[in-house]
């Protein structure tokens, strides 16, 4: 590879895969042991969302490696379409208030129906604190419109309460209830405009001057391989595995969910417009992976899967045990990888109960 080449193209991620990571882990643990004096130690993975899955088929596919996994959040199964992470967040506001996912879908329909009469533009671009003039040339536009409104209750969702406020992140203080609490007042007028009232909430807590929902310049972004283009911290990379391995994608094809505008066919496009994979390429992919790994059905020893019940990704993950080696821990009212976090004071108990489980079962596996 000359330097010339050394960019994100799609030819230069061709490597970019769990696989290849896992071969990584694989070679990083030979050597840390050889050069260690660790040859003969018990190694133990962990890893929370994607790593988390890496960890438990770490263990998989690497056994005379890696003694035992704690796999948090880890969403083993790889599907297509996953219409399933919208019902979650239907739920897990839902468990604040009952009201609050109707009061979200009535504020979602109404701008839908809005956005179909092109009189009403001017006034969305002014809700939503636009950066442009809201201009909607294709479906791809209105779905990435809809999509980035509705991404801040799906990560308020998926974040509720944890804990990275210990390492200066911002925007912790935006939580379920906070949001559901602005869907409720009436004070700021109908659903619509509560709704609207919640973009520039998350706007002003993130001190973005204004929204920029164009796809275009998403796709802009997307398509720049460049190590200084804005999605080369990862958003290019994640996506690619996305279209290549996992799929993923949170499609509004569900009726039992707050949000419309997105389906599956809005993501699927993206892969071939950013890195050329088909529909059919995809679904084969997908269809790999789990063949790969056994999906929800992983077959080996000593890993842990613990998820939060009100995590949308808990739907892709082992929430059941398997087997007494392959235990689950559902711990309720947490998010995403919240037992991975630092203990604090206001911990539910439950989510300090998981901690200390997982804890008793390395032990115990330890020991074997």
């Amino acid at each position: 590879m000359s330097a010339g080449d050394e960019d994100l193209s799609t030819e230069n991620l061709a490597f970019l895969s769990s696989r290849q990571a896992l071969a990584d882990l694989a070679h990083f643990r030979t050597a840390m042991g050889t050069a260690r004096g660790l040859t003969k130690s018990l190694w133990v993975a962990f890893g929370g969302s994607y790593p988390g899955s890496l960890a438990a088929w770490f263990r998989l596919k690497y056994p005379h490696l890696v003694y035992a996994s704690v796999a948090t959040s880890a969403p083993v199964h790889a599907t297509v379409n996953f219409p399933e992470y919208l019902e979650v967040v239907w739920r897990s506001l839902a468990s604040e208030d009952p009201e609050c996912p109707l009061l979200v879908k009535k504020g979602s329909d109404t701008l839908m129906e809005r956005l179909k009469d092109p009189k009403t533009h001017n006034a969305i671009t002014k809700d939503f604190n636009l950066c442009s003039a809201l201009r909607l040339l294709t479906e791809m536009d209105t779905a990435y419109f809809l999509e980035t409104l509705a991404g801040s209750f799906m990560d308020v969702v998926q974040y509720n309460q944890d804990n990275r406020q210990f390492e200066g992140v911002v925007g912790t203080n935006i939580t379920i209830k906070v949001l559901c609490s602005v869907m409720a007042d009436p004070s700021l007028g109908d659903p619509y405009s509560r709704y609207a009232s919640v973009a520039r909430l998350m706007m002003d807590t993130f001190s973005i001057k204004c929204l920029d929902a164009t796809y275009s310049s998403y796709q802009r972004d997307m398509r720049n391989t460049s190590w200084d283009g804005p999605a080369a911290g990862g958003g290019r990379q994640w996506v690619y595995q996305t279209c290549t391995e996992f799929g993923f994608y949170q499609s509004t094809d569900s009726p039992n969910q707050p949000f419309g505008g997105f389906p599956l066919t809005y993501h699927v496009e993206q892969c071939a417009q950013f890195y050329n994979v088909s529909a059919e390429t995809l679904a084969q992919a997908v269809a790999q992976t789990n063949e790969c790994y056994g999906g929800y059905n992983i077959r080996t020893s000593r890993i842990v899967f613990p998820n939060g019940a009100i995590d949308p990704w808990h739907a892709l993950g082992v929430t059941q045990d398997i087997s007494p080696e392959l235990p689950a821990i559902l711990i309720q009212g947490t998010a995403h990888c919240a037992n991975m976090y630092p203990a604090r004071s206001q911990d539910l108990p439950q989510l300090a109960q998981a901690r200390d489980h997982i804890g008793v079962l390395l032990q115990h596996w330890l020991k074997q």
